[in-house]
């Protein structure tokens, strides 16, 4: 392929890579700065920006370039990559019709807003229309992208490229009924002495001092990123120069800030990290959300509940409250934050029961795609898996159903990637701590950039030039399993509650 040719396709992708930031631009003002009347108006120009972006995607020109760069040989790995990448997008993408491009924008955001209104008055009744249609969309939109029977499998290609459904419900029932025994056997252990949060009350302004130390700490460049506020944390990289974190703030209870930075924060830091050289390119992306949140995971989980990770923070927690840590000790700092409980909120949820709230979500969104869950019955449904899985039933929908954003966004698909994330965090983990030494003395020695950059060495600086699977193989020479990630939850949570946590 000569130089003109390459050249003109590099372009293409550019444009492509700088409108999607445009659109995640726009999506992070809508949830922390735009005032409520500009729902309908924000509406539009994402539709507009998403309309435009699949005509540039599927145009003829793009797709002429793409066939020829494929068969040009010499084609070396990097861009190899870029054009493996971008033609399975636009292959995809060619069998959506406009049409249902911009449906699916409006509704996105419209359904947010309704989504929203229901939580405020506490109804599923507002939003289930909005879900309804949703998930008309989406059924359709599977079925023009293709799959084998599957539909919930063309949508989840779009987060965790080459997963299937016949692959995760092995792996998750694996590891729901393992984690159905354990999160049993800790409601029988007397808990550990912890430190009682909830006696407190914790000025925000000095939660959010905190967490920007947590960041710091991290290695997470302020030159190169921001902190906000939002309802639903999150992370938007715009570009690897301007990455966007979100966090909520609660006077009750300091956790749901400092979890929430610290997980937002491993979002970051691979978006800061990605590889410079294809900032403008398919290989300048994370490679899955599964491995994505692989990152936040493993800071929050592994890093961030860890017992050196308190013993370095104690001082500078006692120093921001110091009414509220009088008294308290190290260990029983480390006890509150891994507290093992039967809750209702999946964000708030500990490292043991946080997958089973996942599954739950996964398993009312395959049933909805597949036709077996009706939009109307959900409610009930989230109610009895509740109960199953977790023994905890909510009193109200916003406690339930409604407690996430990502339906309203049509986000279903994406929920496996969370566990995902949890269990390639333990697998990466594992050869960290062997590649470090030893890795409790790094952290409570407060050298969290020793991790960071072990992480950018074996994870960020690839992109996406392999699928998730095949980064993490590379990096540890193991592929998917619930085996590290039981591990480390049995060999904490024993020596924690004094619990016998069988295999």
């Amino acid at each position: 392929m000569d130089d003109k040719a390459w050249n003109e396709l590099s372009r293409r992708m550019a444009e492509l890579r700088d409108l999607g930031s445009i659109v995640g631009l726009l999506t992070w003002d809508q949830e922390t700065f735009m005032p409520p009347g500009g729902a309908d108006g924000r509406a539009r120009q994402l539709a507009a920006l998403q309309s435009l972006i699949h005509e540039r995607l599927v145009s003829q020109e793009l797709g002429d370039g793409l066939a020829a760069a494929a068969i040009a040989p010499g084609l070396d790995g990097a861009k190899a990559a870029m054009v493996r990448n971008l033609t399975r997008e636009r292959d995809r993408a060619v069998k959506v019709p406009a049409r249902l491009v911009r449906e699916l924008a409006e509704r996105q955001s419209k359904s947010v807003e309704a989504w929203r209104a229901a939580r405020a008055d506490g109804g599923f009744a507002t939003f289930a229309p909005h879900l309804a249609r949703l998930l008309e969309l989406r059924r359709e939109q599977a079925d023009v992208i293709g799959h084998d029977g599957e539909r919930y499998d063309a949508l989840l290609e779009g987060f965790e490229p080459g997963m299937r459904v016949a692959r995760l419900e092995p792996i998750f029932a694996e590891l729901r009924d393992a984690l159905i025994r354990m999160v049993a056997a800790l409601a029988d252990a007397p808990p550990p002495p912890r430190w009682r949060v909830e006696r407190h009350r914790f000025p925000v302004d000095r939660q959010w001092d905190f967490t920007l130390h947590l960041l710091r700490d991290m290695g997470f460049d302020f030159e190169r990123g921001r902190q906000d506020r939002s309802t639903h944390p999150f992370t938007d990289g715009i570009w690897r120069g301007d990455v966007r974190l979100t966090t909520r703030l609660s006077e009750e209870n300091p956790f749901q800030a400092i979890f929430g930075t610290i997980h937002e924060g491993g979002h970051g830091l691979y978006e800061q990290n990605l590889p410079e050289e294809h900032a403008h390119d398919p290989v300048g992306h994370a490679a899955s959300m599964g491995l994505h949140e692989s990152q936040s995971r493993l800071w929050e989980n592994l890093v961030g509940r860890s017992l050196p990770f308190w013993q370095r923070q104690h001082p500078h927690l006692r120093r921001a409250f110091p009414e509220a840590l009088e008294g308290v000790s190290v260990e029983e700092v480390y006890a509150a934050a891994n507290r093992v409980e039967r809750s209702l909120v999946r964000v708030e949820a500990d490292e043991v029961t946080y997958n089973l709230h996942i599954l739950v979500r996964f398993e009312l969104e395959l049933a909805m795609l597949r036709g077996d869950l009706a939009v109307a019955d959900l409610p009930a449904a989230w109610d009895e898996r509740m109960m199953r899985y977790l023994g905890v039933k909510p009193d109200n929908d916003v406690e339930g159903v409604l407690q996430d954003i990502h339906w309203a966004w049509a986000e279903l698909g994406y929920f496996p990637t969370y566990t995902l994330g949890n269990l390639y965090s333990a697998i990466l983990y594992e050869k960290l701590a062997a590649d470090l030494g030893d890795v409790d003395e790094v952290v409570r020695s407060g050298e969290l950039t020793r991790i960071r950059d072990w992480l950018v060495e074996n994870v960020h600086r690839h992109g996406h030039r392999w699928d998730a699977e095949e980064i993490v193989r590379r990096a540890t020479g193991a592929g998917l399993s619930t085996a590290p990630f039981l591990r480390h939850l049995r060999t904490k949570y024993r020596s924690l509650y004094g619990a016998t946590l069988a295999p």
